[in-house]
């Protein structure tokens, strides 16, 4: 079931991708994030609501917090950052930059969780590196 989820991520980011390169054109790229966040913001919580997800929030270990936190504060940097690229570049290279988070997410696991890297792995990271200097140049 997870390939189905991640299947459907690649969807929606795709279409989020051409969707604000479409928005960014004749507006600030940080208030185009800012209304992006704000819809987000009510499409989750209207689902952690529909779900009855809320009454949970009490039991969210503190470091689980933190690092919900950090990845919040990552995430809004992300999207400021990968906003800003669509709007001065061309979707076709700001999009696969943006994808070498794959490879980087690699080397974090295998770093931070001390997740092993398969020789597979490391072949796909080295492959999305190159298709990035391939699409970007």
């Amino acid at each position: 079931m997870w390939l189905v989820y991640a299947l459907l991520s690649a969807l929606f980011a795709a279409l989020t991708a051409l969707f604000a390169k479409m928005g960014v054109s004749n507006i600030s790229s940080n208030l185009a994030t800012g209304i992006r966040t704000i819809i987000v913001l009510i499409l989750t919580w209207g689902i952690v609501f529909w779900r009855g997800e809320a009454k949970n929030i009490t039991q969210i270990p503190k470091q689980g917090m933190w690092f919900l936190v950090l990845s919040g504060l990552a995430t809004g940097l992300s999207w400021l950052f990968y906003f800003k690229a669509l709007q001065v570049g061309k979707l076709s290279q700001v999009a696969p930059v943006d994808k070498l988070s794959v490879a980087l997410t690699l080397v974090l696991a295998a770093v931070f969780l001390q997740e092993t890297m398969t020789f597979k792995e490391v072949i796909g990271g080295l492959f999305i590196i190159v298709g990035v200097i391939v699409l970007a140049t």
